[in-house]
């Protein structure tokens, strides 16, 4: 294999890693969060408007990983920099 299969293989792989622990973890964290809310409103009904908003703003901190992570990924596929360096290598022999 060349440089440049082994970069692909190593990217798509990383890529696919990344958006799965990306997933994973904050869904985990979401399901948790929102179970803890609504046992929270269960309780005290009368909080609800203070749960609710520090559950949005703790679901929008958990989801921007995810984000973070799906960033990384499509980087990794499509604007990889190690390509640009392979290719400038390559291109110089």
């Amino acid at each position: 294999m060349d440089n440049l299969t082994i970069v692909a293989v190593v990217s798509i792989f990383t890529a696919g890693i990344t958006i799965a622990a990306g997933v994973v973890a904050p869904a985990l964290g979401e399901g948790r969060a929102v179970s803890t809310a609504l046992s929270s409103l269960a309780q005290q009904p009368d909080a609800s408007a203070t749960i609710t908003r520090t559950l949005f703003v703790g679901l929008a901190m958990i989801e921007s990983t995810a984000i973070y992570c799906f960033v990384v990924s499509m980087i990794l596929i499509f604007a990889n920099p190690f390509w640009n360096h392979l290719i400038t290598q390559a291109g110089g022999k």
